[in-house]
């Protein structure tokens, strides 16, 4: 049965046979037609269509077409990026098609379109790093550079995806040499002006998300205000816990929750009082741990159960040791 993917493919290729149009209208018209494929696929092949059609158009643009011609190969690239069972060969057929649309973006002084295209690299660079055929910083680097244009007053969303994405790659390298704990220190830096943008009443599941992310990084930040930054941890994941909750998002709800739990396990009961000990927060902490190894479990996350259990187990030593030194 044809789609209307189908019927668009046939009716994009039918309509450069015609002798009416120039070639440099004919690919512009393919290379739209390929995005109105592309923004809403309901299927792999659609998504391949619309590859086809970009390199169709990209074979027709005439030579002096080169800022449409740099545009169609930085459509393609969105397009391999959008393949869902997409592998390092397309993520480097994406990463081909941008660097030939980066230069002629730049020379013309097409600073947003070269910017979008610094964040489309970046994606690939990352998305290769996870299987080591890529170098976080260069991702890194071109997340920079697209922020130069892509500022919080002018393009918010962009800005927000950009320092997402930079504080991820900052997590995801390596912590071991002398600079990891200035790349920790950015990590958390990018999550909170991702903040300055996005909002609770706006934007709540990935207001949760990254207020969930900020205190990952703050809890396990190698800094030596420790104290402080568990504080600030507990705080982000109580914003990420208005909106996550066991009904609604069970398993986000449980990975919050540890995750308060972990770093209230390692919080005195009074930062001001440290001789007080921590019991009355290794029991509110065991509290929470038990109620996401029941929701792990319920959903059959059998490795989080087990993790916990062995947790719970610590902790109850722990708190023996610490209602000792109490009384």
């Amino acid at each position: 049965m044809a789609t209307l993917s189908d019927s668009d493919f046939e009716a994009a290729l039918k309509a450069i046979e015609s002798d009416t149009v120039t070639d440099e209208e004919k690919a512009e018209m393919l290379m739209e037609m390929a995005m109105g494929i592309q923004q809403k696929p309901k299927s792999v092949k659609q998504i391949e269509d619309a590859i086809a059609l970009y390199e169709k158009a990209a074979t027709l643009c005439p030579i002096p077409a080169i800022v449409l011609k740099a545009r169609i190969k930085a459509r393609q690239a969105t397009a391999y990026q959008a393949l869902p069972n997409g592998n390092h060969e397309t993520l480097f057929k994406a990463q081909d098609c941008l660097n030939q649309a980066l230069p002629t973006f730049k020379e013309y002084s097409l600073k947003e379109e070269a910017a979008e295209t610094e964040l489309n690299l970046g994606l690939a660079e990352q998305a290769l790093a996870q299987n080591g055929m890529g170098k976080l910083a260069d991702a890194i680097q071109h997340y920079q550079n697209a922020l130069r244009v892509f500022t919080r007053q002018d393009f918010p969303q962009d800005f927000a995806v950009l320092h997402n994405n930079l504080a991820i790659a900052y997590l995801s390298m390596p912590m071991s040499d002398e600079r990891g704990k200035m790349r920790e220190a950015l990590a958390v830096q990018s999550f909170e002006e991702v903040l300055k943008v996005i909002n609770l009443i706006d934007h709540p599941s990935e207001y949760a998300m990254i207020n969930n992310n900020l205190g990952n990084a703050l809890q396990y930040a190698s800094s030596s205000h420790a104290l402080a930054n568990n504080l600030r941890a507990v705080e982000a994941y109580d914003e990420a816990l208005k909106v996550r909750n066991s009904r609604d998002t069970p398993m986000e709800y449980a990975n919050t929750i540890a995750n308060k739990a972990n770093v209230l396990r390692n919080l005195p009961d009074d930062p001001e009082e440290l001789s007080k000990g921590n019991h009355e927060n290794l029991k509110q902490a065991f509290t929470l741990y038990e109620e996401a190894r029941s929701i792990f479990k319920h959903y059959g996350q059998a490795e989080g159960v087990a993790q916990i259990s062995e947790t719970l187990k610590e902790i109850g030593k722990e708190m023996s040791v610490a209602k000792s030194a109490t009384n």
